[in-house]
């Protein structure tokens, strides 16, 4: 952006001094042969005095000598031509040649037009007429070669180029810095914004001496950024107070259900092993809503993690609490293998299959599958359910948190099912698609980065549980 500053400031002056140099230029090289043309009509006005004597005393030699000497010093060619255009005296120019002698016959002074390009310049003509009191009595003519003024014409243009360069040179200084301290509070800010989204939110951007419309937006933008720190500080607050609020009677519970293994009868053991699962489950769910409220590190815990031993387990506790409806899952048989955190695949997965039961019909089915694997590629697990599905337009909006499709408002939620999903998913580098198979409903893919077999390690599945 600085490069694009720069040069929009930098193209307008070398437009300018293009225009002002290439006026400047002609007027130079018109000035240049106006010197030169006076000079040599000084000289006609010199010879003309000489040749009215010499054509008045009937004597060409009183103006012969006169011609020699001005080609001797300054190399002119010069003759005297009387009125009837007979040449009368001469240094070696031929006046028939010079056309403009016959302006000068006619009682006008002649001269020829010098081109204002150095390099068409030919030659200087100076024809002046001669008279004794009012009568013609001949002409004066000169010609002059006009490198004289080629040179000095391109001598004035170098001299001219030399000083554009380094207008130009100055301009392209001037730009660079004016673009820098211009853009020198963008760079800033975007330093603040990278700062702030990498979780820094005391960073702020000094004072600026840029602009001063700019020096504004910076001051909003700290105003605003520490408003956002306010409200994040107060949010973790809250969510810690909200925390240790959960954990107590969550903590109460699980002691519950410790005394209640205690008096249950054997045949009941299977449930409040059920029971007692479910419960240390709620701790993780927990556990990592708060972390990812927190904005911590959930990679922390991750290891070697069978996805479809996992998904098979959950899918078996989630029988249980979806009533009415069938739950099938297809096994890949050969373990689909990643590292990451369970934790996050068991509350994503479950947040999931919470969505898919709350819109299955009574009765519905819902197809549970893990695909994939291998190095290099993902490991999906594909929840599909059978109800009735959103419009493709909603599709795109099913992952934002609260949103909910105003069709679905009768049932019960808060629209954040999906979106935890998505973010605790993001967590440990995978994600969540959203798909509209053919037979209605909807399709999820919970993706998750595979791990290749060598790497894979069995883990006790109590330890996934309990870890």
């Amino acid at each position: 952006m600085r490069t694009r500053l720069a040069i929009i400031l930098f193209v307008p002056c070398v437009l300018v001094l293009a225009l002002l140099g290439t006026a400047y230029a002609g007027n130079v090289a018109r000035a240049n042969q106006q010197a030169v043309y006076l000079d040599r009509l000084a000289d006609a006005g010199y010879l003309v005095i000489t040749a009215r004597q010499s054509l008045t005393a009937d004597d060409p030699a009183i103006v012969e000598g006169d011609l020699n000497r001005y080609r001797e010093v300054y190399g002119v060619e010069a003759a005297v031509v009387d009125q009837s255009g007979a040449t009368w005296a001469t240094n070696g120019l031929d006046p028939h040649a010079v056309d403009e002698r016959q302006a000068a016959l006619a009682g006008r002074r002649g001269e020829s037009a010098v081109s204002a390009l150095p390099w068409k310049a030919d030659r200087v003509v100076v024809a002046e007429p001669v008279y004794d009191g009012a009568d013609l009595v001949g002409a004066v003519v000169t010609v002059s070669d006009a490198e004289e003024v080629s040179r000095s014409i391109w001598s004035s243009w170098g001299i001219l180029a030399a000083a554009g360069l380094a207008m130009c040179v100055l301009a392209v200084v001037i730009a660079h810095r004016t673009a820098g301290w211009v853009l020198r509070p963008v760079r800033a800010v975007d330093t603040a914004m990278g700062e702030i989204g990498r979780g820094r939110l005391d960073a702020r951007i000094p004072p600026s001496a840029g602009p001063p419309e700019l020096r504004e937006v910076i001051t909003r933008f700290n105003a605003m950024a520490a408003q956002v720190e306010h409200s994040m500080h107060r949010q973790q607050e809250f969510v810690s107070n909200a925390s240790h609020e959960l954990r107590n009677p969550l903590n109460a519970l699980m002691l519950r259900v410790e005394d209640l293994a205690l008096s249950t009868p054997p045949e009941h053991a299977t449930e409040v092993a059920h029971v007692r699962a479910e419960a240390i489950r709620m701790a993780h769910i927990l556990d990592a809503l708060l972390l990812l409220a927190d904005d911590a590190n959930l990679t922390a815990g991750a290891h070697p993690l069978d996805v479809a031993d996992l998904v098979a387990r959950r899918v078996d506790s989630w029988r249980l609490l979806a009533v009415g409806r069938e739950l099938t899952f297809a096994d890949p048989g050969g373990g689909a293998w990643a590292e990451l955190n369970p934790i996050v695949l068991e509350c994503a997965f479950d947040a999931v299959l919470d969505n898919a039961v709350k819109f299955s019909p009574d009765g519905g089915r819902i197809d549970v599958a893990v695909t994939g694997g291998g190095a290099g590629g993902d490991v999906e697990v594909v929840v599909r359910d059978h109800g009735a599905g959103v419009p493709p337009e909603e599709l795109g909006r099913l992952a934002e948190r609260f949103w909910r499709s105003p069709g679905h408002s009768t049932v019960r939620g808060s629209g954040l099912g999906l979106a935890i999903a998505s973010e605790l998913l993001a967590t440990g580098g995978g994600g969540l698609r959203l798909g509209l198979p053919d037979g209605g409903g909807l399709e999820v893919r919970l993706r998750v980065p595979a791990l290749a077999a060598a790497d894979a390690a069995p883990v006790d599945p109590a330890a996934e549980v309990t870890s």
